[in-house]
């Protein structure tokens, strides 16, 4: 959908002992055919992992993106997340009326691995009740402008959502891109208080009208646009499989899985509690990570088999907060890894980490680039029908390939070196 242009590459040193590569951002004039080239180190080779990538033409110095959330609520925070070094934000949801955003607070829950929740225990587990952005539509904008004219060669995505009305997601569309914002994220997902609006996960969960949505943003919009799926469906193939037949460029999985955090059994209230009442919210963080993964995996595994020809791309999110839970999401087929939750846990120095981690995790293997590895365990998921048939033929073919003799009453008189010899290991 995109008119994509050339790019440039220059190198910024992120602290006073290296450097990351940082492309300019321009969009490239491939069409939707991706370009790459897979380069193998060789045996004993030292490779410094290239963590760069290329996504429906937007070139990111990483595949870390801040995901839509607190972390991206501002201009301030924006900032900070380029500064530390992210490969791209996508910003808090607007929509045209933030008057008819009312947060409340508390707004978030904690689970923690400890049994009886004790404040030392490990989080695994975060419920939000938070709703899109409050600030007004003008507000935002004049901070998109800004940011990317003082960071012109880094990826900002929207996050846009509108109630079931064309003129309004048409006119969300024209002045979001007024700002030279790179590419869109629309919320299909967001499972509390925007459906009750026939917003956010409303839409993702009911084809028919995310077909029409979806038809109606991509008649407009000149940037590529990413859908961003709810887990709170039956099967996320069949939005995602919408979603792309209708223009999208990519998909976004999952948003958070809706959730009741638990009762407070002193209070017996539930929690977040606000006046003593509380609502089902969003669930996420590192207890997420499987859900998320076996997600990911379906739409994988659909892109691949029904548009394996054309460069859509995917988007994984759900409980990262090491290198090694984003080369999972990319094992499976991602093209980026985004991080909200993870953030909000350890601060936007994070990506330092997860960057530093993705590359010790490449160095073991010998991959010098994202595209090396990118959807290599996609084969090894089968059916349990095929596990079972895979079980049968491999004892088979063990039981076929006697190793030394089962009893004594198997020795022979002819055979007896031979015999005798089977069963050294030396």
């Amino acid at each position: 959908m995109a008119s994509l242009g050339l790019a440039q590459r220059i190198r910024i040193g992120l602290d006073g002992n290296s450097g990351v590569e940082f492309p300019m951002m321009g969009r490239l004039n491939f069409g939707k055919k991706r370009v790459g080239f897979r380069v193998m180190a060789s045996e004993g080779q030292s490779v410094e992992p290239d963590l760069s990538v290329t996504v429906n033409g937007l070139k990111m110095p990483n595949p870390f993106v801040i995901g839509s959330g607190p972390p991206g609520t501002n201009y301030t925070v924006m900032k900070r997340a380029f500064d530390e070094g992210w490969g791209g934000v996508i910003a808090k949801t607007v929509s045209l009326e933030a008057d008819k955003v009312k947060n409340v607070t508390p707004r978030y829950a904690k689970l923690r691995a400890d049994a009886n929740g004790s404040a030392k225990g490990q989080i695994i587990g975060w419920q939000n009740i938070e709703l899109i952005s409050d600030r007004p539509l003008e507000t935002m904008l004049k901070e998109f402008k800004q940011l990317k004219e003082e960071y012109p060669d880094r990826i900002l995505i929207a996050s846009i959502m509108e109630e079931y009305n064309k003129a309004a997601w048409e006119e969300l569309i024209y002045r979001c891109e007024e700002t030279g914002i790179d590419a869109f994220e629309i919320n299909f997902s967001c499972p509390h208080g925007m459906p009750e609006r026939r917003m956010g996960a409303a839409v993702g969960q009911d084809c028919d009208l995310l077909e029409e949505v979806c038809r109606w943003i991509n008649a407009v919009a000149t940037v590529p646009v990413w859908a961003k799926m709810t887990p709170n469906i039956t099967d996320i193939t069949k939005p995602a499989r919408v979603a792309l037949n209708q223009g999208c460029e990519g998909v976004s999985a999952i948003n958070t899985i809706m959730s009741v955090m638990g009762i407070n059994l002193d209070t017996l209230r539930p929690e977040p509690c606000v006046e003593g009442y509380s609502t089902p919210g969003g669930y996420s963080s590192k207890a997420v990570h499987p859900i998320a993964l076996a997600k990911v995996m379906n739409i994988a595994r659909m892109m691949k088999s029904e548009f394996g020809d054309k460069d859509y791309s995917l988007s994984a999110i759900g409980g990262v907060e090491t290198g090694g839970d984003a080369a999972e999401f990319i094992l499976l087929g991602a093209d980026t890894v985004q991080v909200c939750t993870g953030v909000m846990m350890h601060g936007y120095g994070l990506v330092k980490t997860l960057c530093s981690e993705l590359k010790d995790f490449m160095r073991k293997h010998n991959f010098s680039s994202i595209e090396d590895f990118r959807g290599t365990s996609l084969e090894y998921f089968t059916t349990h029908t095929d596990l079972v048939r895979r079980q049968q033929e491999a004892i088979r073919q063990r039981k076929a390939v006697k190793k030394g003799l089962q009893s004594d009453k198997d020795w022979t008189g002819d055979g007896f070196v031979q015999e005798t010899e089977s069963m050294v290991s030396n």
